[in-house]
């Protein structure tokens, strides 16, 4: 059995032991005080899931966004720039709790002042550096941070720490995709979620786990066609999505993560990648400095930008196949969620942003108290959370289909 599930296993004892004693599990719900950081797709849906049961503010640069929270919803409001470190101690200062759905850009810098300001943190931003240099910090300042908290990565890495405590996983894999209802040429695609983001998604180079060792492929690589109910044949390519996985899992010895979209989509992509536009060596236009990648950002978001009330749609696919007591497993995940007409909510947004309040609520009921940085599948090893989890995403009609392959 590999070290951190004898760790975790006692750790979780130890845990179990403190909520049994002091009655902490039992405990009703007193209302907190929570605010988001970032009020776009997916903070608006967290923010609107918590205002129904907590004292929530939200901060954003964008008023607009701000003023419909305010309008709608129970929700206060405080205009910020957000990449001004040196406000934002002062800003969560009087919260119980903080979640951060900032672009990925922005996500270390905002973590890393959360977490000096000595406040508890739900961070759901894509960053490109290891949140985990963050840890011993996080750990000094008695913090609990629960990092990459979204549909993906964040579930699949749930499901992976809980079928790591059940059974020797062999081969771990999973397929996910955010994508428009209705197809429109040339790029069939629309940004559930920052677009800023998604361009990085394709030039990060992908790493993945083959027989035991870790690899690099680049992103957008070796395509594949699949099938999916509800949705129909979609392309799935490398990206970057394996992410704490590779490390904290490192013992699994095949595992890999594959973004999909509409067919015909990334070779427009790749084609703008060899062509230079997504180059950040910046060029000179015109006696102006300018990195190609922040150019064709710029006009992307404006042609992939997902409209308020678009319906779009959200598919994964989590594989596991390993051995439990003595016998062949293959177990299977999958999800379809669509956008919600009554809330008027994206599918992304919801199955992201609910992930992040579910997380949260582990925290703010005690349920979850380790003080240091946490992806999710460090949280899935307690078998209590992660049907929490579970269970608090059925609640709000995200269910995931689980299937045994014989």
């Amino acid at each position: 059995m590999p070290f951190c599930k004898h760790f975790f296993n006692f750790a979780n004892t130890i845990i179990k032991i403190f909520h049994d004693i002091s009655g902490v599990s039992n405990i009703a719900m007193e209302k907190k005080k929570i605010i988001v950081l970032g009020a776009g797709m997916v903070g608006k849906a967290i923010a609107i899931d918590f205002s129904k049961k907590h004292d929530v503010w939200a901060a954003d640069i964008d008023q607009q966004s701000l003023d419909y929270l305010s309008a709608n919803y129970p929700i206060k409001t405080v205009g910020a720039n957000l990449m001004e470190e040196e406000g934002i101690h002062a800003l969560v200062a009087d919260f119980d709790l903080v979640v951060s759905a900032v672009p990925g850009f922005m996500g270390y810098d905002v973590l890393k002042s959360v977490i000096d300001a000595g406040k508890n943190i739900v961070d759901i931003s894509f960053m490109p550096e290891d949140f985990m240099a963050l840890n011993a910090l996080a750990a000094k300042k008695g913090v609990t941070a629960i990092t990459d908290c979204g549909i993906a990565p964040g579930m699949p890495n749930l499901i992976a720490g809980h079928h790591n405590e059940l059974m020797e996983i062999e081969d771990f894999k999973y397929y996910v995709g955010g994508l428009p209802m209705v197809k429109v040429y040339p790029f069939y695609y629309k940004a559930p979620f920052s677009p800023i983001d998604v361009v990085e998604e394709y030039i990060r180079p992908a790493r993945f786990v083959e027989k035991g060792k870790q690899m690099t492929k680049p992103a957008m690589s070796e395509p594949e066609m699949i099938f999916f109910d509800h949705v129909g044949t979609l392309e799935a390519f490398y990206t970057d999505g394996l992410r704490s996985l590779l490390t904290n899992m490192a013992h699994i010895p095949n595992m890999k993560e594959k973004t999909l979209r509409y067919p015909g989509h990334i070779q427009l992509v790749q084609a703008l990648k060899t062509a230079g536009f997504l180059d950040k060596d910046p060029i000179v236009v015109n006696n102006t400095s300018i990195r190609p990648i922040d150019f064709t950002s710029k006009v992307l978001i404006r042609d992939w930008q997902l409209g308020p009330e678009e319906r779009e749609f959200t598919v994964l696919r989590i594989e596991l196949k390993g051995t439990q007591d003595g016998r062949l497993r293959s177990i299977v995940y999958e999800l379809y969620d669509v956008y919600d007409e009554q809330e008027k909510l994206s599918s992304m947004a919801r199955t992201t942003g609910f992930t992040a309040t579910a997380n949260a609520e582990l925290i703010l009921n005690g349920k979850f108290g380790g003080k240091g940085v946490f992806p999710l599948e460090l949280v899935g090893m307690d078998f209590d959370c992660f049907d929490f989890i579970m269970n608090y995403l059925k609640d709000r009609k995200v269910v995931f289909q689980i299937k045994e392959i014989q």
